[in-house]
């Protein structure tokens, strides 16, 4: 009876331990049907006031099915020794904000403090304060090269060669304008020169993702664009699209594109408006960020060329939800605009937002990834962007990762895979990606 009994209790523990697995499977693969539980800066629902519509897009001076083609989209043998190729449609953002004393006389980045939740309550719960570099950095993974300097020289050509070994050909740069940056950190514009030139070592393009900052305009937007222009659209790694009526045009990605109304937006990207890059030697593709259902509306009618996804916590928001894909990419293909889907390789911010568990999601040694990149590939995009090579707080990161344990903190790693093992998925699909369009113009 006894050993009856014993083998009852251990059949029910298994049993228990299977269906707690399943669980956390589903939960890192499945889309959630809910997108209320956003981070800071994501309370869009009742906190900002409702945007007003227009009622017509006024048409950009640049028309016609945006189908990429020419010399800035095809395949490039990057080395005359080595048979390895780059895919100039396959696009990684990439951050410039870390610093380390050894470069910048102190931790930048690396030390961001813990956000503490909206709701007292809630914040009271978690821990607060920040950390404390080089053993307990703002990530739940840790860098290969250590918690580095994007000033370092060395940094940089790592960082450009382990892209080219992803066969990314387009590196997306966060952009803050000239002695702006984050709440957290430094202004970075003066390193982009270095970047440029890192880039073009490697036969990569850069193009830039514009961020949101204080006092940030239609007439501010104008002054960005021509500076970014002036300053780098002669640099042979700077990044040109080329559309399907032959024109090839800078491509910009613009993050919190929603913060700014619609009204403000067509003053710069229509041809009527008082702002207008439309037609002018400042002309581009610009690419607005969606995260709400309603925002593809707004986005149209601001006068912008396509909408990206960005966040890789699948189920995060209406736009990063892989199950909203196929009519997103309906309304583009409906109005004219490109559909820039965004995969990561799993999503875990907790270092930074120790709240926020419910968004993590899981890579499981690489399946998370493949699952997200497959439903991108499904609604035949032009471009797919990656989220991202080096977002460490965000725990999105590709770049090479090496398991750690210190006194106070165990890090996540790849293992049992190399460090190296998300670069090499991200070239595997890129070779995919090609293919695949290979056959869709068939």
């Amino acid at each position: 009876m006894t050993r009856m009994r014993r083998k009852a209790i251990v059949a029910l523990f298994l049993f228990t331990l299977f269906i707690f697995g399943a669980m956390m499977g589903l939960r890192t693969l499945k889309p959630s049907d809910g997108f209320s539980d956003l981070a800071p800066g994501m309370d869009f629902v009742g906190e900002r006031s409702e945007r007003k519509r227009l009622a017509e897009k006024d048409a950009p001076a640049s028309p016609g099915q945006f189908r990429s083609g020419g010399s800035d989209t095809k395949v490039v043998f990057t080395k005359s020794d080595r048979d390895s190729s780059i895919f100039y449609d396959v696009h990684i953002f990439y951050y410039l904000w870390y610093g380390s004393p050894v470069m910048d006389n102190k931790y930048i980045h690396w030390d961001h403090p813990l956000v503490p939740h909206w709701d007292p309550k809630i914040a009271a719960s978690h821990p607060q304060g920040g950390h404390t570099p080089p053993e307990d950095i703002a990530s739940s993974f840790y860098p290969e090269l250590g918690p580095y300097s994007s000033r370092d020289p060395n940094v940089l050509e790592s960082h450009m060669a382990q892209i080219e070994e992803a066969a990314s050909g387009v590196l997306v740069l966060s952009w803050y304008p000239p002695g702006v940056a984050d709440d957290h950190g430094e202004p970075t514009e003066d390193l982009v020169p270095a970047v440029m030139d890192a880039a073009q070592r490697h036969s990569i393009k850069v193009a830039f993702h514009i961020q949101p900052y204080k006092g940030q305009t239609d007439q501010s937007m104008h002054d960005n664009i021509k500076y970014i222009i002036d300053k780098y659209g002669k640099h042979g790694a700077f990044y040109r699209f080329r559309t399907s009526t032959g024109q090839v045009l800078p491509l910009f990605y613009v993050y919190d594109s929603y913060l700014t109304p619609p009204e403000s937006w067509t003053e710069l990207l229509t041809s009527k408006g008082s702002q207008s890059i439309r037609g002018t030697p400042y002309d581009g593709v610009f690419v607005a960020l969606i995260v709400e259902e309603r925002h593809k509306h707004d986005i149209l009618a601001s006068g912008f060329d396509g909408m990206y996804t960005y966040f890789a916590s699948n189920g995060f928001s209406f736009g990063s939800s892989h199950q909203n894909w196929k009519a997103i990419k309906a309304f583009c293909d409906a109005n004219n605009l490109l559909f820039i889907p965004s995969v990561g390789p799993g999503y875990v911010d907790t270092a930074v937002r120790p709240w926020n568990n419910h968004n993590t999601r899981n890579r499981v040694n690489g399946r998370y990834y493949e699952t997200s990149l497959q439903a991108a590939l499904s609604v035949r995009p032009e471009i797919v962007t990656i989220t991202s090579f080096n977002q460490w707080h965000e725990g999105s990161q590709i770049e090479r990762a090496v398991p750690k344990k210190t006194m106070s903190r165990l890090y996540l790693d790849y293992l049992p895979n190399q460090p190296d093992h998300y670069l090499q998925l991200t070239r595997q699909w890129a070779e995919t990606f090609n293919k695949e369009k290979d056959k869709w113009l068939m």
